[in-house]
Formats: C-alpha cells, sequence, structure tokens
C-alpha cells in the first residue's frame, strides 16, 4: 500500500514527488505521456520568463544564460527524476481512480500492458495541468489536419497563409514568430483590443507589425467555418460575415483542465470559477485523501498559477499527509 498516488508528472507533479521522497513516503508518479510532457507542448525555441532557481525543484538549476531554454528545463526535470529516484510511471494512463475503504484504488493503463494495473494507496493527488485539453472552437473543419491547437515553430509556415486565433499572449507572440519567418498571418480576435495580460515588451512589437501591415487583424470577429483553402469569419457587431484565405489555422485560445476524473471520486468543483473544493494551506479537497497540485487550484484563470509557485504545493500536501496521525490496523 503505497503512501501516495500523484497523477501527472509535469513539474509540480515531480514536486509532489520529490517532497514525498524527502518526508519518508512512498510515492508513484504516473503521466499518460513522457515526464512533463507538458513542456513539449511550448514553442521550441522559447526561453522562460522566470529564472532558473524559479523553477529548481530540489537540486540547483544551472543553464547557459539568465534564463531557462524549453530544452534546459526538459533535461533539468529529467534529472530531478533520476536524482530523486522517483519512481514515474511514464505513458501510464489513469482511467479509474475509487474509494477502497480508508484507502484508494488507481487504474491504469500501458499500451504494452495485456490488461490495466492496479495499486493501492492511502492518499490521491491529483496534478494533471490542462495542456492536453485545448479549448475548442466548436466549428466546422475543426478537425482538419490544416489546424493545430499548438504553436512549436514557425519554419512549417513560410510562406503560407495562417489564421491566429486568440489575442493573448500564445496568439500574439505565435504571431510575432510567423511573421518573422514570412508567413501571410492573420489574426482573429473576439474583442476590440489585444487581452489586457499581454506582456508590456510584447505589445509595442505587435502593434507595430499591425500598422505596418506585416500582420492582420480581424477585431470582434469569430470562426464560425474552416476548410482547407479557407476561413470563414463572422463580424460581431453587424452579423457579417467573411472568408480569409489560409492554409492553416492555428486555435490559441487557452486550455481548460478536464476534471472528470476528478469529479468521479466526489469533489466538488465551483461552476463559476472552475476551481475544485480544497484549502490552499493543504491542498487537500473536500474528500479526504484526495489533493490537487499545480494550475488545477487556479480553475479557468490558468494565469494564477505556473511552475514557480505551483511547485510549493508537494511540500504542503506531504507536510499535511505526515500530520495525520498514523492509522490503526482493525483489531489493533
Amino acid at each position: 500500500m503505497l503512501d501516495l498516488a500523484v497523477i501527472g508528472a509535469g513539474p509540480c507533479g515531480l514536486a509532489v514527488g520529490v517532497a514525498a521522497k524527502r518526508a519518508g513516503l512512498t510515492c508513484t508518479l504516473y503521466d499518460r505521456g513522457p515526464v512533463v510532457a507538458s513542456l513539449l507542448r511550448y514553442p521550441l525555441y522559447m526561453a522562460f520568463f522566470s529564472s532558473p532557481d524559479k523553477l529548481e525543484i530540489g537540486v540547483p538549476f544551472v543553464t547557459a544564460g539568465d534564463k531557462p531554454t524549453r530544452r534546459e528545463a526538459l533535461t533539468y526535470y529529467r534529472k530531478v527524476s533520476e536524482h530523486f529516484e522517483l519512481d514515474v510511471r511514464q505513458y501510464h494512463t489513469v482511467r479509474r481512480v475509487a474509494r477502497a475503504d480508508d484507502a484508494f484504488q488507481v487504474q491504469a493503463e500501458h499500451p504494452g500492458m495485456p490488461g490495466p494495473e492496479t495499486i493501492g494507496c492511502r492518499h490521491v493527488v491529483f496534478a494533471t495541468g490542462y495542456f492536453e485539453s485545448p479549448n475548442r472552437l466548436g466549428v466546422p473543419g475543426e478537425d482538419l489536419p490544416n489546424v493545430s491547437h499548438y504553436f512549436t515553430e514557425a519554419h512549417p509556415y513560410w510562406q503560407q497563409r495562417v489564421v491566429v486565433v486568440g489575442g493573448g499572449n500564445s496568439a500574439v507572440e505565435t504571431a510575432l514568430e510567423l511573421c518573422r519567418v514570412g508567413a501571410e498571418v492573420t489574426i482573429v480576435h473576439f474583442l476590440g483590443d489585444f487581452d489586457r495580460g499581454v506582456k508590456p515588451w510584447v505589445l509595442p512589437d505587435i502593434t507595430n507589425r499591425v500598422k505596418e501591415g506585416r500582420v492582420h487583424v480581424r477585431w470582434c470577429s469569430r470562426v464560425i467555418e474552416i476548410d482547407r483553402s479557407h476561413v470563414v469569419v463572422r463580424r460581431e457587431p453587424d452579423g457579417g460575415q467573411e472568408t480569409i484565405p489560409a492554409d492553416f489555422l492555428l486555435a490559441l485560445t487557452g486550455y481548460t483542465a478536464d476534471l472528470t476524473l476528478l469529479r468521479s471520486v466526489g469533489v466538488a468543483v465551483d461552476e463559476a470559477s472552475g476551481v475544485p473544493r480544497h484549502s490552499p494551506a493543504t491542498m487537500e479537497t473536500n474528500v479526504p485523501g484526495v489533493y490537487i497540485a499545480g494550475v488545477l487550484a487556479s480553475g479557468f484563470d490558468a494565469n494564477k498559477i505556473f511552475i514557480e509557485n505551483g511547485r510549493e504545493h508537494g511540500a504542503r500536501i506531504c507536510d499535511h499527509i505526515k500530520s495525520k496521525p498514523p492509522r490503526v490496523a482493525p483489531g489493533g
């Protein structure tokens, strides 16, 4: 019987594993992909805004420059897993979490296993993140091969007509990258201006590119149909429609955590904010023994929790688990 199972092996999930190791708790981490799979969704050549010390988990993060690159972060978190000898079950998809007396049963599947694997644990931590659940447009053509909810690099879009949906940091920075490699870029945003959260040093850049005509914008507009050769948008004020020639569409409209598994064990979720009911001091939910870590605690507002503050959740969780009185075996 494990002390805890962690669902999700991103940076915040790893932080739980490291805290468990330091506290002398037995722990297994599960992830449907590789360790820190969310970082694979980041643009290839990006650098983090945070300094390396803000991303550290247990051991120093040494980088060549002032800010870590994506590649350096991937290497670092692999080294963290190795250094602490974490039991990380990669490519294991957790299908079911169920209460079993005063403990839990976690059932996971792996493509190479003949059947599901089930383990028993006293506590479960959900650190599943949200990158695997993009906010879909819900329009015809969204599943075409020329449509993506992720951007990794600009090179494939050289001399291509690209529609970028969204007005936040991801959409703006992607539009700039595309512009620099020679793509024909059109931003479609349902508001009349870029989002207020756009980085202040990025905003002048995109504003100037729009003024120069190197990036086109359709304000107060929504995509209503996608085809292999064009995108149809509707202007919100008057309902008028426009067909924009496009080879590709990047829907960078954010992500929302999939809380299906969390709800299945009885965790209540505030419908307005998307925040699971929990104690911020311990990260324990309304279901005793079930915890959340990382961006799940921020609900729909993913800008509240990042690696640098989400990594603190592991210590809170393990401190709370260690503070609980020891369980007495039946008849003891």
